[in-house]
């Protein structure tokens, strides 16, 4: 055999790829990336996932075993694609230069072009995200075999069967499994294929190890419609709120969703969780069920977001998220199945009003220079046509409002003797106005009298800056524009 100069620039590619890496440490088949070899392993790969993260981190906790089961994964398969790990806390420089503000941040590489990672965080959905993004949008099956295998390797698998791939129909499919990363998507023109599965000529199929164990689609096929079935299917008719499941939940494309609060571990829980699913399945397109175990410590902030104490468990609350989440109380306590669908058809055909937050008044509430609002008496007070009033929108965990709360005091104690002016403030957290949201701490507005316009204030959190907005009627510190919500800095209150 004539050895020539490319065979060998190919031979010492290899040992120098093979050297490189394993110069490298690996930890449960993830490459442990340093300051040291971060840009060789970004060289040597053509596909690589990098996740920087904090050893601290509970999220980065959870993501762990998941990420180390899809490195196995695709080791065992022989991909070419690798998974890495950084340690933001040690190389911060790396961190810095790739713009990592939170744990954990991912970062897929190709051919050393970095892009933001948008997928899931269990095992399944980081293999078949790459994949997507590393060859066809849908896998062709040639045979029965084929088919089986790729059914029995994940939890939700899609495929569609085309004779005529360059049809309409068939475009739409794959134009839809180029952009869903989560799950992976197969498609095939093979008579045994379709015998197999009694599938017809244009039939898709969600294969899942779940519920019925299988979906067709139905209706007219369109890229929007076959999102929407996707959607609807590849989640169980009652989802789990968990890490692994937020974000299917709350980006995806169902944006109505009714919550159970349950406590696994309590009589309950079953009992309301069989309900639920026997009614879920007429609306698994239009509303998700969600069971959200209340008994677990971190789940707290879920249940103070929705003005709900754990002695009120088990409870029910309908959402609708869009540009201003939207919240929904059943008039009973009562779960069960009948009051259950009722409440969900009652949402759907527009009966019910919404659910706001508020607090009882207390009767001190207007003792002090800076007043107390709720939700019941804001109108009264923020809405009065004879005065100047400069509402503070809070929230008592938020830091920025902690270190406002003296400054704001001392406005308010400024102000004391001036019939034309109130200094108020109100806790968002647990007052909600159907008129007004709130979306970052602190957000401070001024309703100036007569017409009642409201202005959000935009200046320094100072006593100087404060009192100025006021005494100028709120020229002098005012937003640019009414739709700035306050500091970017500041938490935001849909944050749960």
């Amino acid at each position: 055999m004539k050895i020539t100069t490319e065979i060998l620039l190919v031979v010492f590619a290899v040992v120098l790829q093979v050297n490189s890496e394993a110069n490298i440490k690996t930890e449960e088949g993830v490459l442990v990336l340093t300051g040291d070899n971060f840009k060789t392993a970004i060289a040597d790969n053509e596909f690589i996932l990098v996740e920087f993260y904090a050893p601290w981190c509970g999220h980065c906790k959870a993501l762990a075993p998941e990420y180390a089961k899809a490195a196995q994964q695709l080791a065992s398969e022989e991909s070419a694609i690798k998974l890495g790990k950084v340690d933001a806390t040690e190389e911060q420089d790396l961190a810095e230069q790739h713009g990592v503000r939170g744990y954990p941040t991912l970062k897929f590489f190709r051919n050393g072009t970095p892009m933001d990672y948008n997928g899931g965080r269990s095992a399944d959905e980081i293999v078949n995200w790459l994949k997507k993004k590393t060859g066809p949008p849908a896998k062709e099956l040639k045979t029965v075999a084929e088919a089986k295998e790729f059914i029995e390797a994940t939890n939700v698998a899609i495929i569609g069967f085309f004779k005529d791939q360059t049809s309409d129909e068939a475009k739409a499919f794959l134009s839809v499994a180029a952009v869903t990363d989560d799950h992976p998507f197969a498609i095939t023109s093979e008579d045994e294929v379709y015998s197999e599965y009694e599938a017809k000529c244009g039939s898709i199929i969600l294969f899942k190890k779940f519920d019925e164990g299988k979906s067709l689609f139905e209706g007219e096929l369109n890229e929007k419609n076959l999102k929407k079935f996707v959607a609807a299917n590849s989640l169980p008719l009652l989802v789990e709120f968990n890490h692994e499941t937020a974000q299917k939940i709350f980006g995806g494309e169902i944006k109505s969703h009714l919550l159970l609060f349950l406590a696994k571990g309590e009589d309950h829980f079953e009992k309301i969780s069989e309900a639920a699913k026997s009614v879920a399945k007429p609306f698994k397109e239009q509303v998700l069920f969600v069971t959200i175990d209340a008994s677990e410590e971190d789940h707290g902030r879920i249940l103070e977001f929705f003005g709900m104490k754990k002695d009120e468990v088990p409870a029910a609350r309908l959402i609708k998220l869009e540009d201003d989440m939207a919240k929904f109380k059943p008039e009973t306590n009562e779960l069960t199945a009948d009051s259950m669908k009722q409440f969900v058809q009652d949402y759907l055909d527009g009966k019910l009003k919404q659910h706001l937050l508020s607090q009882d008044l207390p009767e001190d509430w207007d003792k002090s220079p800076v007043k107390v609002l709720v939700a019941s008496n804001f109108d009264e007070v923020a809405l009065d046509k004879t005065k100047d009033v400069l509402v503070e929108f809070y929230a008592p965990w938020c830091g920025h409002c902690k270190q406002l709360a003296p400054i704001y005091d001392k406005v308010g104690e400024h102000f004391e003797n001036n019939d034309d002016i109130v200094v108020a403030k109100m806790d968002a957290t647990v007052n909600e106005l159907e008129h007004t949201k709130v979306s970052s701490f602190p957000t401070i507005k001024l309703y100036k009298k007569g017409e009642n316009l409201a202005i959000e204030y935009n200046g320094p959190r100072t006593f100087e800056g404060l009192t100025k907005f006021l005494e100028t009627g709120g020229l002098d510190g005012a937003g640019a524009e009414e739709t700035d919500d306050g500091d970017e800095d500041a938490p935001k209150k849909d944050e749960l």
